[in-house]
């Protein structure tokens, strides 16, 4: 199992709003019914490694239009293959060590 952000800029819009262009790349993630996570900063996915990497290339692809003739991606990968890994998983491990109850 591995967990992913995603991270999709378009790059030369006409404004520097980007989210109709990253709606068009979680659009992806909507189709393939993956377990993702929006955030402010970027697109968290988890699952099979190969499948992560197949499904940013399609983000990525997803996000050019007849405006956006440039998009650079950038990947964070975690990946263990000691012990199940998922985001709620990491959270709570941070939380137990601040001695919070999640």
């Amino acid at each position: 199992m591995a967990i992913a952000e995603i991270n999709i800029i378009p790059v030369g819009t006409k404004t520097p709003s980007l989210s109709q262009y990253i709606a068009k790349a979680l659009e992806v993630l909507e189709e393939e019914k993956v377990k993702y996570e929006l955030t402010s900063m970027g697109t968290i996915v988890e699952g099979d490694l190969d499948e992560i990497l197949a499904l940013a290339k399609k983000m990525h692809r997803a996000a050019f239009s007849e405006e956006v003739l440039r998009v650079v991606t950038t990947i964070k990968l975690d990946e263990r293959r000691d012990k199940p890994l998922t985001t709620k998983g990491k959270i709570k491990a941070v939380e137990e060590k601040m001695d919070r109850k999640g």
